[in-house]
C-alpha cells in the first residue's frame, strides 16, 4: 500500500475497494434513476498504520467525479469538542448555498442547528438549553434534505479515525443512519477506525461505532501486507534489483504494516541504501525511527525550533494556523514558515497544498465545466468554524492549517512531552486562542488540561463554555467544563452557583448527579432567593425523574415553609402538590386533596402561580371523581383565552411542561377532548419548533393518542401511540413516557379486538407489576385487568382489578373512566358472585353520577345492566345508549348499542353498533371476554 499516493496505487485492497465501488455505483444509480435511494454504511477497521487513510483517499478519488464527497477526521486531542466532525462534513457543503437556502435546508430549525454547525453564535445563557435529541434529529433531517438537493451528485461522507470522533457527531450519524427502516440511506457513510474494545458492554463512542457497524452494508477488517506485496512495494520504490533477503527482512521489521513499510522505504531511499542482502541488517535500526521514541528522536535531530513547532501543532490540533503557532511556540511567523518546511521535508507535517497534491489536483484546479465549487474543494477539515464567533456563510480562504502526516506521528509527538510541558502549553494555547478572538467553547478543551490554580478567570471561561455547549445541545461537554471549574475551585461567593449550573447541565443525562449537585448547592451560601427557588424546583424534578417522588415532594414542602408568602411559595406548593399526587401510593391522599382545595378555594387565576395551583387542583379533582363541571371550571381559570398563559407554555423552563399537560388530561377525562386536543396539538408544535424531539415529543404524541382514544378514533390513537413509543425508544428504556404510552396502546388495541398485539406490547415494555412509583395514565392495573379478561384469564384479572381497587379507594380516587376497574371487576364477578358484583356496579354508578359526564354515566349504566335482571338491563342499556350518544366517546357508544342489541334482539341496534364500530376501527365480530360477560342475558 502506498500511503502518500506516489507509488502507483494500492496493494492487496481489491475487496475493500470493490465494496466501496459497488456502494458508490448503487448510490449513483439510485439517484440517477430518481427511484429509491441506495446509500448505506461502509465500515473499515484496522490497526494504526494499516492504511485506512489511504483507502479513504482512494475512495474519495474514485467517487468525486460523480458524488459530492464530504470528509472529516477525528483527532486524539479533539474528542471533547462537540460537533467537530459534523462541522468538518457539513460546513463545506453548506457554503455552496446562500443563507436563504441554508435556512430551508434546516427546515425551520436554523436557530437550533446553526450554532451546532458553527454558522451562528449560540443563544444567550438565559435561553433554554437545546435538546440534544432535537439537535441530532434536526441535523439528520438537514443531511437528508441536503442529499435531496444534491441528487445529481449524491453525498458520500468519509470519516477517518472515527474512534477519535466526538460523541455528539457520532450520535448525529447514528440518528441519520436510522432514518430509513429499510436501511436505504440517501447518502453513503464510510467510517474508518481502529478495532473496538472486546466485550458486550461497550459504552460511549465504541458502543455507537458498534451500532453503526451492525447496520452497515459491509464491515471489512484491513490486514497487513503479505511478504509478496511488501517486496513489490520495495522494488517499486528502490528499484527492481531489490533482492529477496532484503525484502524478507523489510517485511519482518514492519510486520507488513503499510505505514511503517512506506516510511522505512523512504528512509532507505533518502540514505541511498542498496536493497540487497548486505543492507538488510540496517533496516531494523531505520525502522525504529518510524515509530514511537525513534520518530521523536528523528524530530529532535531537526533542531529545537522544528521540535517546538511540532509540539505546538500537537497541542493546537485543528487550530494550527501560522499566527497561533507563532504565539504558542514563541516564534515569528517567518520562523514558523522556515521550520514548517523542515517538518514537511521530513514527512512529519503536511499543508493544504500537500493534501491537494495527494488527492490529484493542484490548488485552484477547476472541478468541471459549469459545476461550481465542489464541497470537497473547500478548506481542509481542520479549518472548521466555531459557533462562538461565526464567519459568513461564504468566508474568504482560511489560513494554511498544518497537520501531522499521520495520526501515529501526532500521538508520538504529543506523548513525548512531559505532563508538565503539556499542561503549560495547553494553558498558553488557551490564552492565545482567547487573544485571537476565539470563543469560550474553543478555549475550553485546553483549560480542561491545565492544573487547578484557584483562578477565577479560568472558572469564568469554563462556565461561559458550558453555556455555549448547552446552547448547541452538548450537555456532556458542559458537564465536563463545570466539573473542571469546580476543581479550580471557584471562590466561596460563586461555588454554590457553579454547583447549581452543573446540576442543571446534567439534568437530562444524569438525574442522580443532578440530585447530588443541587443538594450540595442548597446547603451552601451563595444562592440568591431566585436561584434557591429554582434550584429546589429543579432538584425536585430530578428526584422525580429518578423515581423518588416522595423525596421530591418533601424537598419542596421544606423549602416552601422557609419561603415567605407570595409567588415563589406558590410555585413550590404547586410542584409539591403535583408530585404528591403523582405518587402511586401515599399515606393520606384525601387529606392532601383537602389542603389543596382549601388553598385554591378563592383563587381566580390572577398570576401564573395561582394558575399552576388551579391546574393541579383541577387534575386532582378529576382523579377523585368530583363533578366534571367543577373540573372544567378550574381548568378554564388556569388558562387565558383557552390557552396556557405566557410563561406557563409547553417549553417554558420555569414551570415545565407538566402544568399544561395536567390541564389537557383533566379536560380529556371530563368529556372535553376538543379542548384537550387544542392543547396537545400545540404541545407537539411547540416541541418540534424548539427541537425537543426526545421524551417531550414522545409525550406529546401520547397525549394526542389519548385524545383520539377518548373520541373513539382508535386507528388514529394507535398511530400516535406507536409513534410515541418509537420516539421514546430512541431516548432510553423504562422512562415514565414508556409506561403511559404502553398503557394507552394496550387499552386501544384491546378496544380494537387486537388482543394478541396488546399482549405483545405489554410484554415488550414490561407492562405489569412491579408498577413504577408514579401513577400511570390511565390507571395501569385497571388496563392490565382488562387485557387479562380479553385473554380469558379471569382469575388473574380479578386479582389485578382488586389490587387496583385497594390502591385507589383509600386515596379517594373514583374516576371510573380513568380507572375503570369497578366496571370490569363487576362484569368478571357477575357469574360467580352476583351480589358482590351488584354492589360494585352500584358504587360505580354513584361515582359516575357525581362525575356527571355522559361517558361516565353511560359506562356505569352498561356495567349495572350486566348484573341486573333482563327487563331492568334493557332499560339501563337504553339509558346508557342515550348518554353515550351525547358523549364524545364513539367506541363506548358502539359497545352500548351492541349490548342493547343482544339484550333486545334489535336489528337496528346491531346495525348501529356495527356502523359505529367500523367508524372507530374496532371489531365486534369476536367480542372480548369483557363484552361477553356484559351481555349474557337472553334476547327479548
Amino acid at each position: 500500500m502506498v500511503p502518500d499516493g506516489s507509488y502507483g496505487g494500492l496493494l492487496e485492497r481489491d475487496p475493500e475497494l470493490a465494496a466501496a465501488a459497488h456502494a458508490v455505483d448503487e448510490l449513483v444509480a439510485g439517484a440517477t434513476a430518481g427511484g429509491p435511494v441506495r446509500g448505506g454504511i461502509l465500515v473499515y477497521r484496522g490497526e494504526a498504520g494499516i492504511g485506512k487513510t489511504t483507502l479513504l483517499r482512494e475512495i474519495r478519488r474514485t467517487a468525486r467525479d460523480r458524488c459530492t464527497v464530504l470528509t472529516a477526521r477525528g483527532g486524539e486531542t479533539l474528542t471533547s469538542v462537540p460537533f467537530h466532525v459534523t462541522r468538518q462534513l457539513l460546513q463545506p457543503a453548506l457554503d455552496r448555498f446562500d443563507e436563504e437556502d441554508v435556512r430551508l435546508l434546516c427546515g425551520g430549525h436554523f436557530d437550533l442547528l446553526a450554532p451546532a454547525l458553527g454558522l451562528a453564535p449560540p443563544p444567550s445563557s438565559s435561553a433554554a438549553p437545546a435538546d440534544p435529541q432535537g439537535v441530532r434529529d434536526g441535523l439528520a433531517k438537514l443531511l437528508e434534505r441536503l442529499a435531496d438537493r444534491l441528487r445529481d451528485r449524491p453525498p458520500v461522507l468519509l470519516v477517518d479515525d472515527a474512534h477519535w470522533a466526538d460523541a455528539e457527531s457520532l450520535a448525529w450519524l447514528d440518528a441519520f443512519t436510522r432514518i430509513r427502516r429499510d436501511r436505504r440511506l440517501p447518502a453513503l457513510v464510510v467510517l474508518a477506525h481502529r478495532p473496538l474494545p472486546e466485550g458486550p458492554r461497550r459504552t460511549g463512542v465504541p458502543a455507537v461505532l458498534a451500532a453503526l457497524a451492525d447496520r452497515a452494508v459491509v464491515t471489512l477488517g484491513l490486514h497487513a501486507l503479505t511478504p509478496e506485496a511488501t517486496a513489490a512495494l520495495a522494488r517499486d520504490t528502490l528499484g527492481g534489483h531489490a533482492d529477496e533477503p532484503f525484502c524478507r527482512e523489510l517485511w519482518t521489521v514492519t510486520s507488513g504494516n503499510p505505514y511503517e513499510t512506506v516510511e522505512l522505504l523512504a528512509k532507505a531511499r533518502d540514505r541511498m541504501l542498496e536493497p540487497v542482502a548486505g543492507s538488510a541488517s540496517l533496516l531494523r535500526g531505520l525502522g525504529a525511527e518510524a515509530r514511537g521514541g525513534g520518530l521523536v528522536a528523528r524530530l529532535e535531530e531537526l533542531g529545537v525550533g522544528p521540535t517546538q513547532l511540532a509540539r505546538a501543532i500537537a497541542v493546537l490540533g485543528a487550530d494550527s494556523t501560522p499566527d497561533l503557532l507563532a504565539s504558542l511556540a514563541g516564534m515569528s511567523e517567518s520562523e514558523v514558515a522556515q521550520h514548517t518546511e523542515l517538518l514537511r521535508q521530513a514527512r512529519i507535517v503536511t499543508t493544504r497544498a500537500d493534501r491537494e497534491a495527494q488527492n490529484g489536483r493542484g490548488p485552484g484546479k477547476p472541478t468541471g465545466p459549469d459545476a461550481g465549487p465542489r464541497a470537497e474543494d473547500a478548506p481542509a477539515p481542520a479549518a472548521t468554524r466555531e459557533p462562538a464567533h461565526p464567519k459568513p456563510l461564504h468566508p474568504s480562504p482560511a489560513p494554511t492549517h498544518l497537520e501531522f502526516a499521520h495520526p501515529l506521528i501526532a500521538s508520538a509527538v504529543y506523548g513525548s512531552m512531559s505532563p508538565a510541558a503539556r499542561t503549560a502549553m495547553h494553558g498558553r494555547a488557551a490564552w492565545a486562542l482567547t487573544g485571537a478572538g476565539h470563543g469560550p467553547a474553543a478555549v475550553s478543551r485546553h483549560l480542561l488540561e491545565v492544573h487547578p490554580d484557584e483562578d477565577e478567570d479560568v472558572v469564568d471561561q469554563l462556565r461561559a463554555a458550558a453555556d455555549e455547549h448547552l446552547a448547541v445541545g452538548a450537555p456532556d461537554a458542559a458537564r465536563r467544563c463545570l466539573e473542571r471549574a469546580l476543581a479550580e475551585p471557584p471562590g466561596p461567593d460563586s461555588y454554590a452557583r457553579v454547583l447549581y449550573e452543573l446540576g442543571c447541565a446534567s439534568l437530562l443525562t444524569a438525574p442522580a448527579a443532578t440530585v447530588r449537585h443541587l443538594s450540595s448547592a442548597l446547603e451552601l451560601p451563595g444562592l440568591d432567593d431566585g436561584l434557591r427557588i429554582d434550584a429546589t424546583y429543579r432538584l425536585a424534578k430530578a428526584l422525580a425523574h429518578n423515581n423518588q417522588l416522595r423525596e421530591a415532594a418533601r424537598v419542596l414542602a421544606a423549602e416552601a415553609v422557609r419561603t415567605p408568602p407570595g409567588t415563589d411559595r406558590r410555585r413550590l406548593q404547586a410542584a409539591n402538590f403535583m408530585y404528591e399526587g403523582f405518587q402511586a401510593a401515599e399515606e393520606d391522599g384525601p387529606a392532601r386533596s383537602r389542603r389543596l382545595a382549601d388553598l385554591t378555594a378563592h383563587f381566580t387565576g390572577a398570576d401564573n402561580s395561582e394558575r399552576a395551583l388551579l391546574t393541579v387542583r383541577g387534575f386532582d379533582a378529576m382523579m377523585r371523581g368530583e363533578p366534571a363541571d367543577e373540573v372544567v371550571r378550574l381548568c378554564d381559570l388556569a388558562l387565558v383565552d383557552g390557552i396556557p398563559a405566557w410563561g406557563l407554555g409547553w417549553t417554558d423552563p420555569t414551570w415545565g411542561f407538566e402544568i399544561p399537560a395536567l390541564t389537557g388530561i383533566a379536560y380529556a377525562f371530563s368529556d372535553r377532548p376538543d379542548r384537550a386536543g387544542i392543547l396537545f396539538t400545540e404541545a407537539a408544535r411547540a416541541f418540534e419548533i424548539s427541537g425537543w424531539s426526545g421524551a417531550h415529543l414522545a409525550f406529546a404524541h401520547t397525549l394526542l393518542g389519548l385524545v383520539h382514544r377518548r373520541r373513539g378514533n382508535l386507528p388514529r390513537a394507535q398511530h400516535y401511540l406507536e409513534e410515541g413509543l418509537r420516539l421514546a425508544d430512541r431516548v432510553g428504556n423504562g422512562l415514565p413516557v414508556h409506561w403511559d404510552t404502553a398503557c394507552l396502546l394496550v387499552d386501544t388495541l384491546v378496544a380494537r379486538g387486537r388482543t394478541a398485539e396488546a399482549r405483545s406490547v405489554a410484554d415488550r415494555y414490561s407492562f405489569g407489576p412491579p408498577w413504577p412509583g408514579a401513577i400511570v395514565l390511565p390507571d395501569g392495573p385497571s388496563v392490565l385487568g382488562r387485557l387479562l379478561l380479553a385473554e380469558g384469564r379471569v382469575e388473574e384479572a380479578v386479582d389485578t382489578l382488586e389490587a387496583a381497587a385497594e390502591a385507589l379507594v383509600d386515596r379517594g380516587r373514583h374516576h371510573v373512566v380513568w380507572a375503570p376497574w369497578p366496571l370490569d371487576l363487576a362484569r368478571a364477578l357477575a357469574p360467580t358472585d352476583p351480589d358482590r358484583a351488584a354492589g360494585i356496579a352500584a358504587e360505580a354508578r354513584a361515582h359516575a353520577e357525581r362525575i356527571g359526564t355522559p361517558t361516565a354515566l353511560g359506562e356505569a349504566l352498561r356495567c349495572a345492566a350486566a348484573v341486573a335482571d333482563p327487563p331492568e338491563a334493557r332499560r339501563l342499556l337504553t339509558e346508557a345508549v342515550a348518554h353515550l350518544a351525547a358523549s364524545p366517546s364513539r367506541y363506548e357508544e358502539a359497545r352500548a348499542h351492541l349490548d342493547l342489541a343482544r339484550a333486545t334482539g334489535s336489528a337496528a341496534a346491531l346495525a348501529k353498533a356495527t356502523e359505529l364500530a367500523a367508524d372507530c376501527g374496532a371489531s365486534l365480530h369476536a367480542p372480548d371476554a369483557v363484552t361477553a360477560r356484559a351481555s349474557f342475558h337472553p334476547p327479548e
